[in-house]
């Protein structure tokens, strides 16, 4: 009954509006009567536009691209998780949803993290990867045919759970964190591991991958170009990163993922368009954007009746893989997944 009524309203839409129109993130809620008021909060009373500083260097970089202009920046969320003096910007030109300031971001920031904080509660390396073994599982298995047999370099590798899976294929594999905690402990375990991109041999790498890197950089082309430089002629790009059409964000409007997911960290989220644009201003080709889904119906269904993350995880009597496999796919054709991956050559 979902799935049909999701069909329905895209049908009603398209029929109406058109096929493309029917799929933007401004569509209205299913069941929003004619007469509907929305509530006042957050998003309902912030629609003038609301031109970001001159000095914000990734609206600039969009605006250079032409993805964004200063009358279509919108305020989205009056602010992140974790900071009450960073709002959140939507530009409705493109879509992508950006942090009004990214200043407070840099290199120092997670250079100066302790122990595994990024990872919640995890007290080690092992129970901080055991966390996001799901997402390194289904990574591993896409892309263990990329890596076999070459020279592999992952960018933001975390608690290298990633490595622990991919290592045994690779020619040879070093990865980049600048967290030391992380750094180090991976470094006990035997991996090669640099705190910058700048330690890097240039010319060498004949697969980078960064997985959820590129959205938390200040100056993400700027890093995509020092990432071109490490690699060999005709070398992979694999980037993944959060979609700012994500399903909960963009249709079902839901206040309470945002009040969770919008982070102090994330400085945008990309749009197919974007993320493709990036990646070809750093002097890329070969450019290929599709969405993913990290997260299932379990999730979704949570967010509504509960309100809160975990969905996944506390609703497993929901899941069969054939219905997380569906709705992956339905989302992917409505171009609202969580997650872009983006492929690309030297």
């Amino acid at each position: 009954g979902f799935l049909k009524e999701v069909d329905r309203i895209n049908l009603r839409r398209r029929d109406r509006i058109g096929p493309r129109a029917a799929l933007r993130p401004s569509m209205t809620r299913a069941r929003r009567r004619p007469d509907h008021k929305p509530e006042p909060g957050p998003t309902a009373t912030m629609s003038a536009p609301a031109p970001p500083p001159a000095d914000n260097p990734l609206f600039v970089l969009l605006r250079e691209l032409g993805l964004s202009d200063a009358e279509s920046v919108r305020p989205y969320h009056p602010r992140v998780r974790d900071r009450d003096d960073v709002a959140v910007l939507r530009c409705e030109k493109s879509g992508v949803v950006f942090l009004s300031r990214s200043d407070h971001m840099g290199l120092a920031h997670y250079a100066g993290k302790a122990g595994f904080s990024t990872w919640g509660s995890a007290p080690d390396r092992e129970r901080a990867a055991l966390a996001g073994r799901e997402d390194d599982e289904r990574r591993a298995a896409r892309f263990r045919h990329a890596i076999r047999g070459r020279r592999w370099l992952d960018v933001g590798t975390g608690a290298g759970g990633i490595l622990d899976l991919l290592v045994p294929l690779a020619s040879e594999t070093r990865a980049v964190e600048p967290q030391p905690a992380a750094r180090e402990a991976l470094r006990a375990c035997g991996y090669v591991v640099h705190p910058t991109l700048d330690e890097a041999q240039d010319g060498h790498a004949e697969v980078v991958t960064l997985f959820h890197v590129l959205e938390h950089l200040v100056e993400p082309v700027a890093a995509l170009g020092t990432i071109r430089a490490k690699m060999a002629p005709g070398g992979e790009l694999v980037v993944e990163v959060p979609h700012a059409n994500d399903f909960l964000l963009s249709f079902l409007e839901s206040e309470e993922f945002k009040a969770f997911t919008l982070w102090s960290e994330h400085l945008v989220l990309h749009t197919r368009r974007s993320l493709a644009a990036f990646l070809e201003r750093a002097g890329f080709r070969d450019v290929a954007v599709t969405g993913c889904q990290r997260y299932p119906l379990a999730n979704h269904l949570h967010w509504l009746a509960r309100k809160r993350p975990g969905g996944h995880l506390a609703w497993k009597q929901l899941r069969t893989p054939e219905l997380d496999a569906a709705y992956a796919r339905m989302l992917d054709d409505l171009d609202m997944t969580d997650t872009l991956v983006a492929t690309a050559r030297r």
